[in-house]
Formats: structure tokens, sequence, C-alpha cells
């Protein structure tokens, strides 16, 4: 017997032990390579004289390489195992990271280091993802939970960190990368500690659309909401901080850096109420969960069209907040549906599918800078508020729709 493999009888066995902690790591220091490049796009935009939306493309490049990275890794690992392909991804966010230090006067360059990151984060967000839950054992949502910390806390120390170093500390596009490759080296040598949870099975099936994807419980409810988990909180690493914080030139890089931090801060909590909200519900097919979420979402849409109406760093804050607090409740929700939903055969395919939906939202942001200039900031982000209400009224609906377990 291979002592690096935990087979499938043995799952679960010890909950809340060591090995899901690695997973989590490397999850974290690729969820900080995702986005600590959004204070230096505050740089980049005055050393490369960037429009709206070529800052806003170069960000959301990185969603054109999500994709790949989602549908194939997750499959991949279902088939392949997790371990080997976490070990060559957080490695390649080593690669991706060079990659913009080396492009850091073109966009070019930028464009290629993003589009990469995004490559390296859909398959360890997915693969991770899948794993940690193999690796937690058999608490309900608690593997969600973890998942959803990981990527999270990276999400909004990432930004933290870069901001700062970005804004008073030399080399400001070259330092904040570095820290990065010292974080995702460390993970990646610890990565090999966590043992597999799939053993290779070549001669299975590569399901890129699992069957658990159809079901009407994931068409009505999740996927209809698994885009405002992206759409709402990169308004607040796009939108709000270029029209509404409007801080002092000499604070501009580091406040974007907060204001990220600040609304995934706002995320983790949103995570801890939205898994209250499912432990309060006695059916599982109780939709609540999910429309608070998109409840709150629609708020800070309309938080950041006021933001954007009257900048300031109260009002850019408020909306980072609602935005945040909506994301975390959103995520949460979506992955425990996700874990409810698949079969252990299906589990890293169906986290695909729903990671890919997540970052479709990346669509808001650059839409917003498409139009804000024309028909004005405040008047669109009223359109996608309403918009917001309707999915849902959509969710809502399509859960009394479904029959109860």
């Amino acid at each position: 017997m291979d002592p690096t493999v935990i087979h499938r009888a043995d799952r679960g066995s010890a909950p809340g032990t060591g090995p899901w902690r690695w997973s989590a790591l490397a999850m974290f220091a690729v969820g900080y390579g995702a986005n600590h490049f959004v204070p230096l796009l505050t740089v980049y935009r005055r050393t490369l004289a960037l429009s709206d939306a070529q800052a806003t493309a170069i960000f959301g490049v990185y969603a054109l390489g999500l994709i790949p990275g989602f549908l194939v890794g997750g499959p991949a690992s279902d088939r392949y195992g997790r371990r080997r392909i976490m070990i060559a991804f957080t490695a390649l966010s080593l690669v991706a990271t060079t990659v913009l230090i080396a492009g850091r006067t073109g966009t070019a360059g930028l464009y290629a280091g993003r589009l990469l990151t995004g490559v390296v984060s859909g398959t360890v967000f997915t693969v991770g993802t899948a794993w940690v839950k193999e690796l937690s054992g058999g608490g309900s949502g608690i593997a969600a939970r973890r998942a959803a910390v990981a990527l999270t806390a990276g999400f909004g120390v990432g930004p933290l960190v870069a901001g700062v170093l970005a804004q008073w500390a030399p080399l400001p596009t070259v330092l904040p990368y570095l820290v990065h490759l010292a974080l995702g080296g460390t993970a990646l040598a610890l990565l090999p500690r966590a043992p597999e949870t799939r053993p290779p099975s070549p001669g299975g099936r590569f399901q890129i659309l699992p069957p658990a994807a159809r079901t009407a419980r994931f068409r009505g409810v999740v996927a209809p909401m698994a885009p405002f988990v992206f759409g709402s909180v990169s308004l607040a690493f796009t939108t709000i901080p270029a029209h509404g914080t409007r801080p002092p030139p000499t604070l501009a890089v580091a406040a974007t850096g907060v204001l990220a931090a600040l609304a995934l801060t706002a995320g983790l909590a949103g995570q801890r109420w939205g898994r209250q909200l499912q432990g309060s519900v006695a059916d599982p097919q109780d939709v609540r969960p999910a429309v608070v979420g998109l409840a709150v979402v629609a708020g800070g849409y309309l938080a950041t069209a006021l933001a954007t109406a009257r900048p300031g760093l109260g009002t850019g804050a408020l909306a980072g907040l609602l935005l945040g607090c909506g994301y975390g409740i959103c995520l949460v929700v979506g992955l425990r549906e996700v874990e409810r939903l698949a079969s252990a055969d299906q589990l890293g395919g169906l986290v695909a599918v729903y990671y890919s939906l997540t970052y479709l939202g990346l669509v808001i942001p650059y839409s917003l800078a498409l139009a804000g200039p024309h028909v004005g900031y405040p008047r669109a982000l009223l359109i996608v508020a309403a918009l917001t209400a309707l999915t849902l009224l959509a969710v809502l609906v399509n859960g009394r729709r479904q029959p109860r377990s």
C-alpha cells in the first residue's frame, strides 16, 4: 500500500487533522498571487498611462485563463489524482509572477502574466477545493468553509501587503512580487506532505460537464447566483478605487490595497453568516441563504452607485464592505451546494463548473468600464442592481418549484 494515498474507505476518519492545511496553504498562496496585482494596477495606470478599459481588461484577462484552468484542471484531478496537479500548478504560479516582473514596462507582459495567473488560479482553486474536502473529513460544510477562508484570506492579504509596499517601499513594481515568490515557494515545499486522496484512474471517463451540473438545483439556483460571487467583490478592486474614493495622490496605491483587504475581510464575515444561514434552515432545498446573499450584493451595487455619485473614502468603504459581505455569503453557499450535489467522482468537475460561473462575473466591472463614461457610473450601477434583483426573484421561484426532501 502506498502510504501517501488515502483510500476511499479511510476518508473522513480523522476530520480536523492536519493534511488539509497544506492544500489550503497552496490555495492561499495562489489567491495571494492572483490579487496582489490589484494595487499595482494603480501604479500601472500612472506609469503606462492606461485608460479605464485597458486597466480593467488587464485585470480581467485573468478570467480568460481561469476558464481552461477550471474546466480541465478539475476533471483531470478526478481522473489522475489531486496532488501531482496541485504541485505542478503551484510551481507554475511562480512562473506567472516572474512573467509579471519581467513585463512590467509594457502592457504585453502584463497581459501575458495575468493570463497565465488565471490558468494557474483556475486549476489550483478547483483541485484545492476538492482536495481540502477529501482531507477534511465528514463535518457538514467544514470543507466549504476551509476552502472559502483560504481563498478569501489570500485574496485579501495580497493587495494589502502589495499596496503598502508599492506605496512606500522601493521598487514598487518588483518588491511586491518577490513576497509572492517567497510565499509560493514555501507552499510548494510543504505541499508534498499532503497525501493523495484520489488515486489515478487513467481508464476513467474524462467529464468536463458532470451530470450533477445538469440537475434542476444546479441550473435553477447555483448557476444564476454564481456570477455575483466575483461580479460583486471585484468592483472593490476596479470601479470603486477608480471612481468611488478619490484618496489623496500620496495614498492612492495603499488605499486601493486597503479597500480590497477591507472588502475581503467583510467576505470572511459573510462566509460565517452564510454558514449560519444554511445551518438555520431545516430543509436543504431552502433557497433563503442564496436569496440573502443576492440581496446583500444588490445593496452593494446601490452603495457603489452612491460612491461613484459622491466619491469619498467613507462611501467607497461602505460599498466595499457590502459587496465583500455579499461575495462571502454567495461563495460559501454555492460551495456547500456543490458539496451536496456532487458524488465523489464528480466533485472536481462540479467545483470547476461552479468556479467558472463565478468568474463570469468579471464581465460586470468590464461592462461598467465601457458603459460608465457614456451613461454615468451611478446609472450603470443601478441597472446592475436591478439585474441582481431579477436574479434573486428567479432563484426564489426556481427554489419553490423543486420537490422538497
